[in-house]
């Protein structure tokens, strides 16, 4: 039996990146969460806001570890299993990556080890200082990021050399034409999976009893940014799916599962595509709304999969069912803002046993509907890596062996067992743990003591 190399190299990228986005994503969040956190506790001067401030920041610090190690598997493949990707794209990839860690990383570096050790050495202003230069960091980062990878999607400002793309008009090529709605609805996302996992932890403490006075803190915060941004986000994803269908229309035909050009095209809430067929099998549809989504109009016009060669359209059963999850995930989302207010009103935010129910099942969707979000743009963009001008199959590295990319997969599998699953586990401990119900040291009542007072065996207890 043959391997086919392209096919394990694919699976072996989606693996990884699927790994390696969580954590990332997570961390934009959280660290956001925490510098917001830290100037409460500055400006209300409330122990509680520093108590889940240091709780957090543990997690942060185990999340950003293993980000960091995914990532650097993952950069690894660029060499490995997809060099004639990277020597093409080198222009402009690379210069795009060297500034995510100019400026990226080297902020979150030097700030990170006041952030983590430094609330009982320096004062409060400086601690605080590090806990927004470190949020700043992780928003660079997925800047950074995000730009390159929308790029792949619409390329811009470049040209063709020799087979090779080279940057004419770098605000262009940072600034294509889908990086500000990506980049907006990519944070946004970030910021509702940590609010979630923030409530899902809160929730399980009240249902137990345990930390009470934290735990209602964080999960009435955590609520109050899911009741905003989860309606923003349908709001920021109409416009980023308006701007994909000006793009890339292949894959708003492979999303919506339509087979046939046409006005007044209806909503495809469920169907099982049918590739071979061409057509939708068992559809439940909503006559006319799909046009009026997509192009605001009732009888707007929508091209079809047919009007493009099978060769050229994404795999349509995935992108179309992984973008089916994200949205129910996303009205699950918005529904859990509509029950948090109503239940506010009601004076019974904390009181309500199958709503803490409800929000301690819901810590992970945020991950889910990320990754589903994640295969829908990927996937969508087959079989282009760089979109319209440089195909999958062109990418890979040359005379690169199957068999050599199905055992790097098992190792990378096994590798990642160990070291991730040792990593969740640390987490599950930490929170097990939970923010300590005693006033902390340091902090604030470092700000009371000269820079030059000398410790003592008192400043280590508690």
């Amino acid at each position: 039996m043959e391997l086919d190399p392209l096919l394990l190299a694919r699976i072996q990228f989606a693996f990884v990146v699927s790994f390696h986005i969580l954590f990332p994503a997570f961390t934009i969040g959280l660290a956001s969460y925490i510098a917001v956190l830290e100037t409460l506790a500055l400006w209300t001067k409330r122990d509680v806001y520093t108590r889940l401030s240091q709780f957090w920041t543990k997690i942060f610090a185990v999340s950003f570890a293993m980000g960091v190690v995914s990532g650097i598997v993952m950069a690894y493949q660029f060499g490995t299993n997809w060099s004639r990707f990277a020597d093409a794209t080198a222009a402009v990839i690379g210069p795009l990556m060297g500034y995510e860690v100019l400026t990226a990383f080297f902020l979150e570096a030097t700030f990170l080890g006041i952030l983590l050790f430094g609330r009982q050495r320096v004062r409060p202003e400086l601690h605080l200082l590090a806990a927004w230069m470190v949020a700043l960091g992780t928003l660079t980062s997925a800047f950074w990021i995000l730009s390159a990878n929308s790029w792949m999607h619409t390329p811009a400002g470049f040209a063709l050399e020799n087979g090779r793309f080279v940057v004419t008009d770098w605000w262009q090529a940072i600034f294509n034409p889908s990086f500000p709605y990506r980049f907006v609805h990519m944070v946004t996302a970030a910021y509702l999976t940590t609010a979630f996992v923030v409530i899902g932890v809160s929730a399980w403490y009240l249902r137990r009893q345990r930390f009470q006075d934290s735990a209602r803190t964080a999960f009435n915060m955590g609520l109050g940014l899911i009741a905003l941004l989860a309606p923003l986000q349908l709001v920021f994803g109409d416009l980023h799916g308006l701007n994909t269908l000006k793009h890339q229309p292949t894959k708003i035909a492979a999303i919506e599962g339509h087979w046939e050009t046409g006005r007044g095209l209806p909503l495809v809430l469920f169907a099982l595509p049918d590739e071979t067929a061409e057509r939708n099998r068992f559809a439940l549809e909503i006559p006319k709304i799909g046009s009026l989504i997509l192009t605001h109009q009732w009888d707007g016009e929508i091209r079809g999969l047919k009007a493009w060669p099978a060769q050229e359209r994404p795999p349509v059963t995935v992108v179309f069912f992984a973008f089916r999850i994200m949205v129910a995930l996303g009205l699950l989302m918005i529904l859990v803002g509509i029950i948090s207010l109503y239940l506010r009103l009601r004076r019974r935010l904390y009181d309500s046993p199958a709503f803490l129910h409800l929000c301690n099942a819901c810590l992970p969707i945020g991950f889910i509907a990320m990754l589903a979000g994640w295969f829908t743009t990927e996937v969508g963009r087959q079989p282009w890596t760089v979109y319209g001008l440089m195909r999958t199959a062109q990418s890979t590295s040359p005379a690169i062996a199957g068999g050599h990319v199905l055992a790097s997969l098992l190792l990378y599998v096994v590798v990642y067992a160990v070291i991730f699953g040792a990593g969740i586990y640390y987490l599950f401990r930490i929170v097990q743990a939970g923010p300590s119900d005693t006033p902390p040291h340091g902090g604030l009542e470092a700000a009371k003591r000269p820079l030059s007072a000398p410790r003592t065996p008192l400043d280590n207890e508690g």
